[in-house]
């Protein structure tokens, strides 16, 4: 059976339950240039979201037509790990932390 695709889902790091969904898929911004994808993660019961930005894919630069985006779980955790150890505290109030990672999503 074949994967679908998701862009939505919780993900377990460290016996905590996160969610996260896609926020922004790569796109061209008129004055950016090339921006890579966002997901938001939320801790379950937190008020503090994280959004995680991707750089944009090589093909995009080169000007090759866009892929599917592969999120899977073990992306989304190192992500989340890559946002805590930057400071993102979910259970503090306030507006959601910013936060780029590679395209491993570390």
């Amino acid at each position: 059976m074949a994967k679908s695709q998701t862009s939505a889902g919780t993900v377990d790091v460290d016996s905590v339950t996160y969610e996260w969904h896609l926020q922004r898929e790569p796109h061209l911004s008129d004055d950016e240039g090339w921006r890579g994808m966002t997901i938001s993660v939320l801790r379950q019961d937190a008020k503090r979201a994280a959004l995680v930005e991707f750089p944009p894919p090589k093909r995009l630069l080169k000007g090759l037509p866009r892929g599917r985006l592969q999120l899977d779980d073990a992306t989304i955790s190192r992500c989340v790990r890559a946002a805590l150890s930057a400071g993102w505290e979910p259970m503090s109030r306030g507006k959601p932390v910013v936060v780029m990672v590679d395209a491993e999503g570390n």
